[in-house]
């Protein structure tokens, strides 16, 4: 892991802002060098696809401009939502040669897209090799579509940076966690991260994804549920989510609305839970792990910690990352870093990584 290789920012494209973190390795681990926000534009990216890609490119723009502590040019960016497909497939046991020759062929099966139309990348999660093995092997399939990745790598490159690596948000949350807290062979985690239009849910058993869902909804919702309300701006109405009170309203009355949408969130989270338990050889879950602008909205997750039984606790991104908000000019970091937990996972990426 800390062999000498080229940094990458890793740069988390919101529907709400783009984040980026750039990371430097630091005596056993490491810290943060450099770290920005900036918003996107309302509208410039609808559930994961980019609508107003030079809006987008332009807010990536600014965020490096604005911030002179960004030094590498080479950027890993992920994606989620509809155009993303991860499945875990059961083969007959091969070779990695034989895998890597029909892992196409395999995957056409499993995969709602014409085959020419994705990029495929796979991991061999059990190789059934050991000797309670039936004589097949468990397989992760990653597929994205073509299109997306280039509507992605093209605003990056639009804004003047170079994409080396294009992940999936799940996996990017992953990767933040495991350097920060290590992973627990014996515990099935769930990491929440919920975000302005999307939740992305990874569940975990040591180092292995049992299953990842994208949730199309998110902190947006919740703001044009007080807008419809009171009938607010979509600014005015964002205020009041975060708990600031505007002229003539106060936090108390939208607070119902808040609470009203979080059962509809909660609503969802239960589907995928029940989807997991359906497929899943175990059916408890030890812990849930929350990050994201949307998990701060008022009582979210006592709400998940009472509908789902385990205990919540808020994802610290940079628990053991060394990260110093004043020397980096970091204004109000304790909003900002549950956003920036996609963004370090990239971070930790690596040039040239599959």
């Amino acid at each position: 892991m800390f062999r000498k290789v080229k940094a990458v920012i890793g740069l988390d494209i919101g529907s709400s802002a783009v984040k980026a973190v750039e990371l430097k390795v630091s005596g056993k681990g490491f810290k943060v060098v450099a770290f920005g926000s900036e918003p996107v534009p309302p509208d410039s990216i609808v559930d994961g696809a980019i609508i107003d890609g030079t809006a987008v490119a332009d807010a990536i723009r600014r965020l490096f401009e604005n911030n002179k502590a960004f030094k590498t040019k080479d950027v890993a960016a992920s994606l989620s939502g509809n155009a993303v497909i991860v499945k875990k497939i059961n083969l007959p046991v091969m070779t990695e040669a034989e895998l890597a020759e029909s892992i196409y062929w395999e995957a056409e099966q499993y995969i709602p897209f014409d085959i020419q139309d994705v990029s495929l990348d796979y991991q061999i999660l059990d190789p059934g090799t050991g000797p309670d093995s039936k004589g097949t092997m468990d397989v992760l399939l990653v597929a994205a579509k073509k299109e997306k990745i280039a509507d992605y790598t093209g605003v990056i490159s639009q804004a003047g940076r170079v994409p080396v690596v294009v992940d999936v948000d799940a996996f990017a949350m992953q990767n933040a966690y495991e350097i920060n807290y290590g992973l627990d062979p014996q515990a099935v985690v769930v990491l929440l991260n919920a975000g302005a239009s999307a939740i992305n849910i990874n569940i975990l058993s040591g180092e292995q994804s049992l299953f990842t869902r994208d949730i199309s909804i998110g902190g947006n919702a919740y703001t044009e549920a007080v807008q419809k309300e009171l009938n607010l701006p979509f600014e005015n109405a964002e205020q009041l989510k975060r708990g600031e009170s505007i002229d003539g309203v106060t936090f108390e009355e939208v607070t119902p609305a808040l609470h009203a949408m979080t059962e509809n969130v909660l609503l969802e989270i239960q589907k995928t839970f029940d989807f997991f338990k359906a497929t899943a050889s175990s059916d408890r879950i030890d812990k849930i792990v929350l990050s994201g602008g949307a998990s701060r909205v008022d009582g979210f997750a006592k709400a998940l910690e009472d509908r789902f039984g385990a205990p919540v606790e808020a994802f610290d991104p940079f628990k053991k990352i060394a990260f110093d908000p004043i020397k980096l000019g970091v204004k109000e970091p304790e909003a900002l870093v549950p956003t920036a937990v996609v963004a370090v996972g990239l971070a930790l990426r690596k040039a040239g990584d599959r």
